[in-house]
C-alpha cells in the first residue's frame, strides 16, 4: 500500500501539470484580429481556468473514487478474509482513480473553453 500512494500523488500532480502549461495553436497568418490576440490569450486563460474548476472536480471524483473502492475493497477483502485491509486497499486505489479522472475532465473543460473563447473573438484556433 506504501507503493501506492506515491503513485496516486504522481497521477493527480500530472493532471495539474497538463492543464497549467498548454496554449491553444492560433493561426496568425489568416487572424483578422491579432492585434488583440495576446490579451485575448491572457484573457481566456482566466475564463478557462474558472470553467475547469479543477480542485472541485478532482475532490468529487476522489472522494466518489473512495467510497466505491472501500466497498468493493471490502467486499473482497472479506472474501479472502480480511475486509479491513481489503478496504483500505479499496479507498486509496478508488481514490487514485478518482483524482486521476477528475483530472482528465478537468483537463479537458480546460481546454474546450480556452478555444471555445478565442474562436469567439474571432481567432482561427488551430487545436
Amino acid at each position: 500500500m506504501k507503493k501506492i500512494i506515491p503513485l496516486i500523488l504522481l497521477t493527480a500532480l500530472s493532471a495539474c501539470a497538463s492543464q497549467s502549461g498548454w496554449t491553444p495553436v492560433v493561426d496568425t497568418s489568416h487572424d483578422r484580429h491579432i492585434a488583440s490576440l495576446n490579451e485575448d490569450l491572457s484573457e481566456c486563460k482566466q475564463m478557462a481556468d474558472q470553467a475547469a474548476d479543477q480542485g472541485g472536480t478532482m475532490a468529487e471524483n476522489g472522494a466518489i473514487g473512495a467510497v466505491g473502492g472501500a466497498a468493493g475493497g471490502a467486499l473482497l477483502g472479506a472474501i479472502a478474509g480480511n475486509a479491513g485491509a481489503g478496504a483500505a486497499i479499496g479507498a486509496v486505489t478508488g481514490t487514485g482513480l478518482g483524482l486521476a479522472s477528475g483530472g482528465i475532465d478537468s483537463d479537458q473543460t480546460y481546454k474546450r473553453a480556452y478555444i471555445n473563447c478565442l474562436r469567439q473573438r474571432g481567432h482561427p484556433v488551430i487545436n
